[in-house]
């Protein structure tokens, strides 16, 4: 997921990571899923030329996460990937970008 804003900062988002995994999992678990985001992260600052500085990475409920950046960085538009289901499965959006778009404040670009 990516949105965009005024001044063009870029996020993504990832799932937070399950704190049931108790000590020393979760620090594990937590590490090994930044340092994931951080290289995904880092590798649509490259594609898409946004500064680092101005890349947002979050964690949370995707939709949620998208729709309170959306709001705090005044996006312009937010840009989604669909999961690309074949002909019957396009019939039906996922929950969350679902939910990104009946409740965004600014247009959505979905891209398969």
């Amino acid at each position: 997921m990516t949105c965009w804003s005024e001044g063009g900062a870029e996020c993504g988002v990832y799932e937070p990571v399950p704190d049931y995994l108790g000590e020393p999992f979760f620090q594990e678990a937590l590490k090994r899923r930044l340092e994931r985001a951080e290289k995904v992260l880092a590798e649509a600052v490259g594609l898409t030329g946004v500064p680092r500085e101005d890349a947002l990475l979050l964690e949370g409920r995707p939709a949620e996460a998208i729709l309170e950046a959306a709001i705090g960085e005044r996006a312009d538009l937010i840009v989604m990937g669909t999961r690309g289901l074949g002909a019957i499965g396009s019939l039906f959006l996922g929950s969350q970008s679902q939910k990104v778009l009946a409740e965004a404040p600014c247009p959505v670009l979905l891209v398969r």
